[in-house]
């Protein structure tokens, strides 16, 4: 099905119209070319052969566009190396694509969602009766470096929602992407040897610019992170076009484990997690010397600043989340019960409750700005899988501040934090 619809792409573009076209760089210099049959690689190769080589992405008008794919109009042009990070986002989500190929390929489960993230990439898998662990990396490393020495090439493919069905009728995960999250006549999927994947796309030319990648963890997941959804396999894996830095990365890793706060917490008496109360911390005596040294820090800095502190309740009616939106889009979010047949719900954070008490009494335009600054609990119903250490938790308390001010006093309050304004 692949090939035929391919052919018919490539049978379509050939019989577009060239047309002349200029494409600007950001320099202002610009390169004649034609539409439908010149691409940014060419345009890259013409500047020279090392830039062509370190480029990850081009962005066209704007868009990030694959550097096989013809111009289709007068264009600009950027071409993004490693170090833009939108290049990085990219180059981890080809990155996924390998890894997906791997893990399909190891164990011919279903895969599901494998997109890039902050510093990498994950792929989500289905399977009934296959586990991946730590100890199967090995063999997914060595799927992962024949992937990478033969150069797949990324082909990208505009198909049918109909298409798009039959293509991937065997994997019920897809199948409901596909009719759940596609609106439009067409959308695009992406083959790199013999992995065909829904996906917007774009990509590196080919697995051969992939030249370190290093599978880094395992752990579960949900369905669209859903608990009572059915439970996926994760892999997680990082990625360079140079083993160089793949090197540099792994010597960071090692530094920071040793800095890592959980390990500190522990070592050091200062704070601890229990399942009874899973995301939610327990500080010893020193750590909660450090928590209210550094609460009073900042309290004094809020002074300094014409901060004035207030407390607000931890609970509020469901009423007040469903006027501030967070009810329509955060509930799950949130811990809820019931009180007295009315639902009431935890706070996750301190805005609504500011403009409760903003509201509680008149004010002249004379009294703004008034600051409110903020120290009370929150809580927010994270998933288990989730939360770590002290950086994704269930109970926390942040250093929350709110300003009510005149229209014309807006440029000032956000100059006194150091941000330009116009």
């Amino acid at each position: 099905m692949w090939d035929k619809l391919m052919a018919e792409y490539k049978a379509e573009i050939a019989a577009k119209e060239p047309s002349p076209i200029k494409i600007t760089l950001p320099d202002g210099k610009q390169f004649d070319a034609e539409a439908w049959r010149t691409t940014p690689i060419q345009i890259a190769e013409k500047i020279s052969r090392g830039l062509a080589d370190t480029t990850v992405i081009a962005k066209v008008n704007g868009e990030v566009w694959d550097l096989d794919r013809p111009f289709e109009k007068d264009s600009t042009l950027h071409l993004l190396k490693f170090d833009d990070d939108e290049a990085k986002q990219v180059f981890w989500h080809s990155s996924a694509h390998v890894l997906g190929e791997a893990m399909e390929r190891y164990c011919g489960g279903h895969l599901c969602y494998g997109p890039p993230i902050q510093e990498g990439f994950y792929y989500d898998m289905w399977h009934d009766n296959c586990t991946i662990s730590p100890d199967d990396f090995p063999k997914l490393d060595q799927i992962v470096k024949c992937a990478v020495k033969d150069k797949q090439p990324f082909e990208r493919l505009e198909m049918t929602k109909e298409d798009l069905l039959e293509m991937f009728k065997y994997n019920e995960f897809k199948v409901r992407i596909i009719k759940e999250k596609i609106h439009t006549p067409k959308t695009t999927v992406y083959r790199c040897g013999p992995l065909i994947d829904l996906c917007r796309g774009p990509h590196v030319r080919h697995t051969g610019k992939i030249k370190a990648l290093q599978i880094t963890k395992s752990s579960s997941s949900y369905w669209e992170g859903k608990a009572d959804a059915e439970s996926l396999q994760r892999i997680y894996g990082i990625s360079f076009p140079d083993p160089k830095q793949l090197k540099e990365w792994q010597k960071f890793q090692e530094e920071a484990a040793k800095r890592d706060h959980r390990k500190l917490g522990r070592d050091q008496e200062l704070f601890f997690f229990n399942p009874l109360s899973p995301g939610c911390a327990f500080w010893y005596p020193k750590g909660a010397h450090i928590y209210n040294t550094l609460m009073n820090f900042m309290r004094k800095e809020y002074r300094k600043r014409g901060f004035t502190e207030v407390i607000t309740p931890n609970m509020f009616n469901s009423k007040l989340w469903e006027t501030s939106g967070h009810w329509q889009h955060y509930s799950e979010d949130m811990f809820r019960f019931e009180v007295e047949k009315e639902q009431f719900g935890l706070k996750p954070m301190n805005c609504p409750g500011h403009c409760l008490m903003y509201s509680h009494q008149p004010h002249t335009y004379n009294e703004l700005p008034l600051r409110y600054a903020d120290f009370g609990v929150l809580h927010r119903n994270e998933m288990s899988g989730a939360l770590t250490g002290l950086t994704r938790v269930r109970r926390f308390q942040q250093d929350d501040a709110h300003i009510f001010c005149r229209r014309d006093q807006i440029g000032d309050e956000i100059r006194v934090g150091g941000f330009p304004y116009s």
